[in-house]
């Protein structure tokens, strides 16, 4: 099977963003809130939005089943407080969950936590709970920076996180550290703040202990991790200055990276740098990166084209493309399991 670790649905009907427009107008305009119960949003809708986008391009591409979960910048854990981002992430994890249950061979759901600034993040529990036992879902996205580019959190191994990790590890799900929107004009949402937040929460990783304390954690850094394999000996050379073991020893048993880099040198020095066993193939279609690349004739974010160019051997190409993810999601290697996969 060819598994895509990282999708999001960019393509929801209308009617989701114009119920979000209505809650943020709400803020300042209590007359404007919308219904509690969330958007009318038909099975028909949904289908349309996912045949003619996601599922087309899975079929062209021959990807299998993608893992997926609401729209990263649609997260925007900045705007409001944590009321408004409970009610929003409850409405996107039950349309993720939606699409799954009607695509139930091609999709898995993940979901959003309902994170704010300055809000405990154990607060998130209810919801990631609630997710992974009743909706089914395989991982979650942990938002290492719910300021929207300020980043007034602490680092991910502060002791505040741990109620999160905890739980992670008790459900036996990974999560995946992705930022949302930046409302920082210093940092390009897509371009500047997604690897940024990458760069940074490996950084915040390897100067902490957190995989002491979890040792059974298992967290995903999208993007190819950011700036991480390009610059791998500064970690490295940071790591035995600071007293660390090598980034091998202390982070790769725990900390994996996707696929989600959009040209041939970029593909070929992850898989060069990085054990492919810790390396899962994602796309993040329909994503940031929409267009087709001129030099080539095929879309930026075809990544599946990328990896099987590397020169893998047969054995490392099923890996990347399977096995690392049932083995790093195991719900979702249930599920598929479930299905006779």
């Amino acid at each position: 099977m060819i598994i895509d670790i990282h999708g999001h649905y960019t393509t929801a009907p209308a009617p989701l963003g114009e119920w979000r427009d209505a809650q943020v107008a709400a803020l300042t305009d209590p007359a404007r809130e919308p219904d509690p119960a969330g958007p009318a949003i038909s099975d028909d809708q949904i289908r349309e939005s996912i045949e003619a986008n996601q599922l087309r391009l899975m079929d062209e591409r021959g990807i299998d089943v993608t893992v997926f979960s609401p729209r990263a910048s649609f997260m925007a854990h900045h705007i409001g407080d944590y009321a408004a981002s409970s009610a929003w992430a409850r409405i996107c994890n039950d349309l993720c969950h939606r699409v799954a249950e009607l695509y139930p061979g091609r999709f898995a759901p993940g979901a959003m936590l309902p994170q704010s600034p300055g809000v405990d993040p154990a607060t998130v529990i209810p919801e990631l709970e609630r997710a992974v036992v009743e909706l089914g879902a395989v991982t979650v996205n942990v938002n290492p920076d719910p300021s929207g580019g300020h980043w007034t959190a602490p680092p991910l191994t502060d002791r505040s996180w741990y109620p999160v990790w905890e739980k992670l590890v008790e459900l036996d799900v990974p999560a995946m550290v992705h930022v949302s929107t930046s409302c920082n004009p210093a940092f390009h949402t897509t371009g500047a703040h997604y690897l940024n937040a990458d760069t940074t929460a490996f950084m915040q990783l390897l100067t902490g202990d957190l995989f002491t304390d979890f040792p059974e954690l298992r967290l995903v850094i999208p993007h190819g991790g950011g700036a991480v394999p390009y610059h791998w000996g500064r970690f490295r050379g940071l790591a035995q200055a600071l007293g660390k073991p090598e980034p091998e020893e202390s982070l790769l048993r725990n900390v994996f990276f996707d696929t989600c880099v959009y040209h041939q040198p970029g593909i070929d020095l992850l898989l060069d740098v990085i054990p492919h066993a810790n390396v899962l193939f994602a796309s993040e279609m329909i994503g940031a990166v929409r267009g087709i690349d001129p030099r080539t004739g095929h879309h930026f974010d075809d990544t599946r084209r990328y990896v099987e160019n590397t020169g893998l051997s047969d054995e490392d190409l099923a890996a990347v493309e399977e096995r690392n993810a049932r083995r790093v999601y195991p719900r979702l290697d249930a599920r598929l399991t479930a299905q006779g996969h």
